[in-house]
C-alpha cells in the first residue's frame, strides 16, 4: 500500500468495508457448517473482532431478522426536538429518608423524611401538608413516615388521634398511648408538663426566661379554650384578668402543684385587690361587671360539656424517652365537636411543650438530642371550632424548624380551610400550606386542584394525574380504587412533582388498616 493510499480516507473506508464483508462471509460459512465462528485467528495468534452478520447468525438466539425496515432520519436542534430527547422526566428521586414506594414514571425507589430532606438541603423547612379525599390512603402515607422516623431514632408525637388511626401502630412500636375522656386519662390545660420539671436544672436567668414561656403558653391555651366555649374572641380586659390570675396562682402554689382551670375560676370570683387593680375596678359592682362574662365562660369549662376532661390535674404525663406518643381523643369526639376541638388544642399545646422541654434539656446535656415528627390529623376540625383558633395553632407550629421537629398536617380539602369564619383566619390557614415545604396530594377532583394550584402551582399533566386518582372509572364491584396508595410529592413551584405508588408489607397491611369497622359484619 502506497503512502497516498494510506492517506486517502476513501481508500481506507473501502478497505474497512471489504474487511467487514469478509467477516460476514466467514460467519455465514461457519453457521452453515454448524460451527459458530469463535473469532480466533489461528495463523496470527490474535483474536480479531467478531462482526455479526447484517441479519444475525442463523441459529437459535442468533438475532436473525427477516426484514429490516428503512428508517427515516430527521435532524433538528435540541430546542426544537426537546420532546424527543430520552431524558424527559425529572432527575432521579431523592433516596434520603424512609422508602415510600416507586416512582410511577421511572420505577426508581422514592424516599421521604422531612427532617432528613432538611438536613440534605432538599427543602428549607420540615413542614409536610397531606391532602386527599377520604379513603385514598392519607393515613397510610403518614403511618409509613412515622414508622420510618421512629426507626431512624426520631420520636413520633400524634397530637390528637381522633378515630383512632395511630394508636395501634404506636403501641406496636413500643410507644406510649394516652386515652383522653371522661373516666379515662385527663389533661390539665395549665399543666406546664416537662417544661415545669426542668426549672431546677437551669441558671437563674434561664429559669426566669422559662417561667415567662410557661406563662405565655398557659394564657394562650386558656384564651383559646375560652374562645371555643364563647364562640367569639375574649376582650382585652378579660385577657389582662386571666394573666393576672395565672400569676397570682403561681405565687400561691409556689411550685407545689400545677394550677387548674378550677383554680383560675376561684381566683377570678374571689377578686383579690391585685386582680381588681389590673381590672381597673376598685368597687365590687364594677369588678363584677368586668368579669361576669369571663366567669360564666370559665364555669362552662368546668361544669358544661367539657366537665370531667379539662378541670383537673394531668393523670398520665407524656414520656419524653418513649419511641412515640399517641394521644387518643376518639372517646372525646363522640361527645361533640366542641369537646373534640378543646382536646386537640390541649394536646397540641402539651405536645409542643414537651418538645420545647426536651430541647432545653438537650442543650444542657441532660438528655440526648433527638428529632421529632408531629402528626396533626383532622386539622380542619380544630380550626373551625371558633374564630381566632387558627392563630393559636399558627403560633405553635411556626418555629418547628428551630426545634428539630417535622410537622405533618393532614386534611381532606382546602375548602375546609376556606370555610373558616373570617378572612383573617382563612389567610392564616392558607399559610399552613404555603409554609410547608412538602405538599403530598392523594386523589383529588379537578375543582379541588384549582384551589391547590393557587398555593402550590401544578402543571397540567400533574393536575390530570391527580384527578385521575379521584374516582373509579367503572361500576364493577370489588374493583381497586385508582388512587389507593398513589401520591404526588411536590416541593417548590419549579420542581416537577414525584408520582409514587406505595406498596405495603404484610405487617403494615394489618397495622395501617383503617377500614376494619367497614368489613365487620
Amino acid at each position: 500500500m502506497t503512502i497516498a493510499e494510506r492517506q486517502d480516507p476513501r481508500e481506507q473506508r473501502r478497505r474497512e468495508k471489504q474487511k467487514r464483508a469478509q467477516g460476514r462471509r466467514r460467519s455465514r460459512e461457519q453457521a452453515e457448517n454448524g460451527r459458530p465462528d469463535d473469532g480466533a485467528d489461528h495463523r496470527s495468534g490474535r483474536e480479531p473482532e467478531t462482526i455479526a452478520p447484517v441479519r444475525g447468525w442463523r441459529h437459535r438466539g442468533g438475532g436473525v431478522a427477516v426484514n429490516i425496515p428503512h428508517v427515516v432520519e430527521y435532524q433538528a436542534t435540541t430546542a426544537q426536538a426537546c420532546g424527543l430527547f430520552p431524558f424527559v422526566t425529572s432527575s432521579k428521586p431523592p433516596s434520603v429518608g424512609t422508602p415510600i414506594g416507586r416512582d410511577l414514571l421511572s420505577g426508581e425507589v422514592v424516599c421521604l423524611d422531612p427532617m432528613a430532606w432538611l438536613r440534605a438541603g432538599l427543602v428549607t423547612n420540615p413542614g409536610c401538608f397531606v391532602l386527599g379525599q377520604p379513603g385514598t390512603g392519607k393515613s397510610t402515607f403518614v403511618k409509613r413516615l412515622v414508622t420510618g422516623a421512629v426507626a431512624f431514632g426520631s420520636q413520633a408525637i400524634v397530637l390528637g388521634d381522633t378515630k383512632p388511626d395511630y394508636t395501634e401502630l404506636i403501641s406496636h412500636l413500643g410507644g406510649q398511648v394516652v386515652r383522653i375522656g371522661r373516666g379515662l386519662d385527663r389533661i390539665n390545660p395549665l399543666d406546664a408538663g416537662p417544661l415545669g420539671g426542668i426549672t431546677g436544672r437551669l441558671s437563674p436567668v434561664e429559669r426566669e426566661k422559662l417561667r415567662w414561656e410557661v406563662r405565655s403558653r398557659r394564657i394562650s391555651l386558656l384564651m383559646a379554650l375560652c374562645t371555643l366555649i364563647r364562640e367569639d374572641r375574649i376582650t382585652n380586659a378579660e385577657e389582662v384578668v386571666l394573666g393576672a390570675a395565672v400569676d397570682l396562682l403561681d405565687e400561691r402554689l409556689a411550685g407545689s402543684r400545677e394550677p387548674t382551670v378550677v383554680d383560675v375560676l376561684k381566683v377570678v370570683e374571689e377578686g383579690p385587690d391585685s386582680l381588681r387593680a389590673f381590672a381597673r375596678a376598685d368597687g365590687g359592682e364594677r369588678y363584677d361587671n368586668r368579669v361576669d362574662d369571663l366567669v360564666f365562660t370559665l364555669r362552662l369549662l368546668c361544669t358544661g360539656s367539657l366537665a370531667g376532661v379539662f378541670d383537673g390535674e394531668t393523670t398520665n404525663p407524656l414520656d419524653m424517652e418513649s419511641p412515640g406518643v399517641s394521644v387518643d381523643i376518639s372517646r372525646v369526639g363522640a361527645a361533640g365537636d366542641k369537646l373534640l376541638t378543646a382536646a386537640m388544642l390541649c394536646t397540641w399545646s402539651y405536645g409542643f411543650g414537651m418538645v420545647d422541654a426536651a430541647s432545653v434539656l438537650a442543650e444542657h446535656g441532660a438528655i440526648r438530642r433527638r428529632s421529632y415528627i408531629g402528626v396533626m390529623d383532622e386539622l380542619w376540625r380544630a380550626l373551625r371550632g371558633a374564630p381566632g383558633l387558627v392563630e393559636f395553632a399558627d403560633s405553635l407550629t411556626r418555629l418547628n424548624r428551630s426545634k428539630g421537629m417535622a410537622s405533618v398536617m393532614v386534611t381532606h380539602s382546602l375548602s375546609d380551610l376556606e370555610a373558616l369564619a373570617n378572612e383573617e383566619d382563612r389567610a392564616k390557614a392558607r399559610g399552613f400550606v404555603d409554609r410547608s415545604a412538602i405538599t403530598v396530594l392523594a386523589g383529588l377532583p379537578p375543582r379541588e386542584l384549582a384551589w391547590v394550584n393557587r398555593i402550590t402551582p401544578l402543571t397540567g399533566p400533574e393536575q390530570g394525574l391527580v384527578s385521575s386518582w379521584s374516582s373509579p372509572d367503572s361500576w364493577q364491584p370489588g374493583a381497586r380504587h385508582p388512587g389507593r396508595g398513589k401520591y404526588l410529592i411536590k416541593t417548590g413551584a419549579e420542581r416537577l412533582g414525584i408520582p409514587v405508588q406505595m406498596s405495603l408489607t404484610r405487617d403494615e397491611l394489618a397495622l395501617y388498616d383503617t377500614d376494619q369497622a367497614i368489613r365487620k359484619e
